[in-house]
């Protein structure tokens, strides 16, 4: 199971505009926001502004990188198969 991550400007309402759309076999399953200097020490990371699936929910984590994301995401979708 892969991922594709596609770049995106998202409309967060803040300075957290760049953003991934995160697809796995063609469908979305997460939108990923990188954190603006707004966020002081957490700046640069990547949040998970939204999850599908199974990836909804009220945990929203940050990552260093999106290699780390990617691996979260593929933890929680482990299984799914369509």
């Amino acid at each position: 199971m892969s991922l594709h991550l596609e770049p995106i400007r998202v409309a967060t309402g803040s300075g957290d505009e760049e953003g991934r759309l995160v697809l796995m076999q063609d469908r979305l399953v997460a939108v990923l926001v990188r954190l603006s200097e707004q966020h002081g020490p957490d700046a640069g990371r990547w949040f998970l502004e939204a999850g599908l699936g199974p990836l909804a929910g009220p945990d929203q984590p940050s990552f260093a990188g999106l290699d780390e994301a990617q691996d979260w995401i593929l933890r929680r979708l482990d299984g799914l198969r369509t």
